[in-house]
């Protein structure tokens, strides 16, 4: 038994046990590998990637020739995920080769040293001292018709070759083959977008471990209404995270929405809240929470209700909001279809809403290596009738994405308008939309009611 189907075999028993989404009792976070255990896992994944994901990607796009140059602490973000799980940066001057024949793609290293066991040097400084050469020779010798380099702009996380480095390399090739450079813009996205097989076993392990902790956060373990804070409840989530051996991508934020406050902009939850707000009965708690564990990311917003003495349910007014959040969601996923783009699944899923009768603002992102990763932006918050470039690019198979959108609802019982601000990741598998790790159907209550 491989070190992958080892641990993706302990996960899988663990997720078919628990259910943190429907369930109100806490779960047992899994056991969480070691350093060691975590890079053989990531290690296998990026064998599997680069022998599958590569070859279909450099087909659909065309390409003879894919280049990715880095330089030590201004590494590209492709060539990060491609390095080795023990490799913490590009070392000197990195540079990976993809070299498609039609038949094979072919990998190699213009370094000193081979990349781990994923890319051989193609380099010998004893014969060539001139790295740039050297590469100028490889291509002369494969005579690609089309040399895909990483630059964008569009995509922040496809335009990873610095001007210096372009210019160096450029200027190292005849005029034939500086005609035959391109953007590999296409490349760079679908590989960073693309979620495999293996990858997708372990995923929902992944978010479930992020629900755990929020459900964690969001209950009288660390909550003690008139006393806890919002502030001391997002520095719980960071230790929490530490504790763990995860990191967080994004410091937690937990904000409060009560029948007492005047209303006040989505945009205020975020960066004008007050930072030091005391939680009390009667409060909607709102959080967004993102971890990344084995290179994966999650980003993740739920909600919690603080009960008023002699309460034990939500208003119904606020448990009816959550529906229509839910009832959102559901609208926006219908509407991915593959090869439609981020604007047209944005337009026809507010349209779609409105016509229901639901205020939406939905603010959708891919997600995986990075948390607000490579592929088609579904709106903004404040870009609610597309978005130019990022919003163009077509939908894809096999692509994990932040279902992230808020609906404003009014609540009879506060005689005032709320915003249900949700966000779960789901996996688009090319038919049909289907959430890693469940969705938040249920306020969760503080305390928590038998």
């Amino acid at each position: 038994m491989n070190i992958f189907t080892k641990y993706a075999s302990l996960i899988l028993i663990f997720l078919f046990a628990t259910n943190p989404i429907i369930s109100a009792q806490h779960t047992t976070p899994p056991n969480i590998l070691s350093m060691q255990e975590r890079a053989e896992v990531e290690n296998q994944w990026l064998e599997h990637r680069l022998n599958n994901v590569i070859p279909k990607l450099m087909r659909r796009e065309n390409i003879d020739m894919w280049i990715i140059i880095a330089r030590e602490y201004n590494e590209d973000p492709v060539i990060k995920t491609m390095l080795p799980a023990t490799w913490q940066s590009a070392r000197r001057r990195t540079i990976l080769v993809f070299s498609n024949d039609g038949q094979k793609v072919e990998r190699m290293a213009v370094a000193r040293y081979d990349i781990g066991k994923f890319f051989k040097t193609a380099w010998d400084k004893e014969k060539e001292p001139n790295q740039w050469q050297r590469l100028a020779d490889i291509i002369k010798e494969k005579d690609p018709q089309t040399i895909a380099l990483n630059y964008s702009s569009t995509f922040a996380l496809a335009d990873g070759i610095s001007k210096s480095q372009y210019k160096d390399f450029s200027s190292t090739l005849s005029r034939k083959y500086q005609d035959r450079i391109i953007s590999g813009e296409n490349l760079a996205i679908g590989w960073l977008e693309t979620r495999t097989e293996p990858e997708m076993q372990v995923y929902p392990m992944i978010v479930h471990i992020a629900h755990d902790i929020i459900a964690e956060g969001f209950s009288e373990k660390v909550i003690q209404p008139g006393i806890t804070t919002t502030t001391d409840v997002e520095w719980w989530y960071r230790e929490r995270i530490r504790d763990l051996n995860l990191t967080a991508w994004f410091h937690p934020s937990v904000s409060v929405q009560r029948s007492a406050d005047p209303d006040t902009s989505f945009l205020n939850n975020f960066s004008q809240r007050p930072d030091e707000n005391v939680i009390l009965p009667g409060d909607l708690l709102h959080v967004d929470f993102g971890i990344t564990y084995l290179g994966l990311n999650t980003d993740t917003q739920q909600h919690a209700y603080v009960l008023k003495p002699g309460e034990n349910q939500a208003p119904k007014g606020l448990q009816k909001a959550l529906k229509t959040g839910n009832r959102l969601q559901d609208i926006l996923t219908e509407n991915f279809k593959e090869g439609r783009n981020g604007n047209e699944i944005l337009a026809k899923s507010r349209k779609r809403a409105i016509n229901e009768g639901i205020t939406p603002s939905i603010y959708t992102h891919p997600i995986g290596y990075h948390g607000h990763g490579a592929g088609p932006t579904i709106g903004l918050w404040d870009q609610q009738d597309g978005v130019p470039g990022k919003g163009d690019y077509p939908l894809y198979a096999n692509t994990a994405h932040s279902i992230e959108l808020n609906a404003t609802v009014n609540i009879p019982e506060w005689n005032k308008e709320i915003r249900i601000m949700l966000e779960e990741d789901a996996f688009f598998d090319g038919d049909s939309v289907r959430y890693i790790d469940g969705r938040q159907t249920e306020l969760w209550l503080i305390p928590r009611q038998d």
